[in-house]
């Protein structure tokens, strides 16, 4: 009996696999479908090699010759087929991030930038390590200490940070520093779930990463969130030098809600406003690179996700007041509307696929910072990427991860150096900073 049912358990199974791979390939979006795809294709996605491995044994055992005759193995069987094949797609969708990011390098920094690293990468350092897939959940790294739970504010474990470095070799003194701050609807999270793998990669590499916590809605509405990540910055700022860091020179990143954090910060510096009792710090950053970040919260663009999201989420959950009752916090609150030319550099990442923010966004935020900033603008499009692709060990986050590292490695030497990496208006400020409006 239990050999009878076995094939209709297999044919099932298979069933799921391929629905889950259809919405990894081509994810539904909407305020009702958005959120539904990514918790389905978000980790299946990223774990296509796992999912292909399982299904190529799951199907092998079906092969016996009382079974393979069965309608429902040979129908489980092809959708096996149709499921591989599709997240062979995504497998090498994965692997083309590398050139994506690299392309993405060169025609923001010019094909040159490579010459202000510490060395060419070589095509082994660009591989894809397939050994430390073979666990993607596992974030031990002997080679960086963390020293956790410092508070950099009065509001508790929600005001804490911890800070990553190397754990063995000489002190450290003036290294850069990377400000990474965790997404979750501005609601959820907290400092140890996201950015690990980028803040021990480069942590192994001589920086000093900072992730923290802060202050979340519904219990403490918007400004409070932006208002920590300054208090952060002026933190690091007047201690990171104890740390081995060096307080002139802060990249911030972050994702999500934590990319829109970290653009919002970095296009606000000692905006007097959002420094409520420092007043005075200066908390200017020198780069940020926010991933799949929210830069539109007032519905400026035009995109009915962005108003979706203003009307249906921000303003009950996060701003707890309505859009119409009070339009100018989010306006304040929106990095695309407060782009004024004095920009740090940008490095802008997002997916193609993304279900939760629309990359709309993300092509608006570029655009607008290209015409206004004078400072340089990377921007990587990946395409099958959904949202949150760079949490844990992947394929696509281990070549993000080191995409990001070039970028950073060029802005450290070129800012120590001296060196300008403004570029060139192609139009002017005035008559575009209102001028918002994009099609998608």
């Amino acid at each position: 009996m239990t050999d009878s049912i076995a094939p209709v358990s297999y044919l099932r199974r298979q069933a799921i696999l391929a629905a889950l791979t259809a919405n990894a390939l081509r994810p539904p979006t909407g305020p009702r479908a958005g959120l539904p795809a990514f918790f389905a294709g978000w980790i299946f996605g990223e774990l296509a090699p796992q999912m292909l491995a399982l299904t190529a044994l799951d199907s092998a055992a079906q092969l016996r010759p009382a079974r393979r005759s069965r309608l429902r193995t040979k129908l489980g069987l092809g959708l096996a087929a149709a499921s591989s094949a599709g997240l062979a797609h995504i497998i090498r969708q994965s692997q083309q991030a590398k050139d994506q990011l690299e392309d993405a390098l060169v025609e923001g920094l010019g094909v040159d930038y490579v010459e202000q690293l510490d060395a060419v990468p070589t095509p082994a350092e660009l591989a894809t390590p397939w050994r430390k897939l073979v666990n993607p959940f596992s974030f031990k790294d002997r080679a960086v200490q963390v020293e956790k739970n410092i508070a950099y504010a009065e509001f508790g474990r929600r005001s804490m940070l911890d800070i990553y470095r190397p754990a063995a070799g000489e002190e450290l003194a003036g290294a850069p520093v990377l400000l990474q701050v965790h997404g979750g609807a501005w609601t959820v999270g907290t400092k140890d779930q996201q950015g690990i793998p980028l803040m021990q990669h480069m942590a192994q590499r001589g920086w000093v990463c900072v992730a923290i916590n802060y202050r979340l809605a519904p219990r403490d509405p918007f400004p409070a969130h932006v208002i920590d990540v300054k208090r952060a910055i002026a933190w690091i700022k007047e201690h990171i030098a104890d740390y081995g860091g060096n307080p002139d020179y802060i990249a911030i990143t972050g994702g999500s809600a934590g990319g829109h954090l970290c653009a919002l910060a970095a296009v606000t510096p000692n905006d007097k406003d959002w420094q409520p009792g420092f007043e005075d710090a200066d908390t200017t950053v020198q780069a940020a690179v926010p991933h799949y970040g929210v830069y539109d919260l007032a519905g400026s663009t035009g995109l009915r996700s962005a108003m979706n999201m203003r009307d249906g989420f921000l303003a009950p959950k996060v701003f707890k007041k309505r859009w119409d009752a009070d339009p100018e916090a989010f306006e304040a609150a929106s990095p695309i509307l407060r782009i004024d030319g004095d920009e740090p550099d940008f490095f802008v990442i997002h997916g193609a696929s993304d279900s939760l923010v629309d990359v709309g966004q993300a092509r608006a935020f570029v655009d607008k910072l290209r015409r206004v900033s004078r400072k340089s603008v990377v921007y990587a499009e990946l395409p099958g990427a959904q949202h949150a692709f760079d949490v844990f060990p992947s394929i696509r986050s281990a070549h993000v991860v080191r995409g990001i590292e070039r970028y950073l490695g060029w802005h450290w030497n070129s800012w120590r150096a001296g060196l300008p990496v403004d570029h060139e208006v192609e139009s002017g400020i005035d008559g575009v900073v209102d001028e918002v409006a994009v099609s998608h």
